[in-house]
């Protein structure tokens, strides 16, 4: 059971050992992914994917006012 829960883990370090490592240290840190130094070197050597905004509602969305 143990050993299952630390699989996905065990994939994605056997993958991207390098952008693994670096995000797992600055988790460890408290460093912040926005930040300068950080955000580049993700940038670099990451699968780095800025936030999206969020999707626009639908034509047919309709607003409802509360008072």
């Amino acid at each position: 059971m143990f050993l299952s829960e630390l699989a996905p883990l065990v994939k994605e370090l056997s993958q991207k050992p390098i952008a693994f490592m670096g995000g797992f240290v600055s988790g460890l840190l408290g460093l912040s992914l926005d930040q300068k130094p950080v955000s580049d070197w993700i940038k670099q050597y990451g699968d780095y994917q800025p936030p999206s905004s969020p999707p626009s509602p639908p034509s047919d969305f309709k607003s409802i006012q509360i008072e």
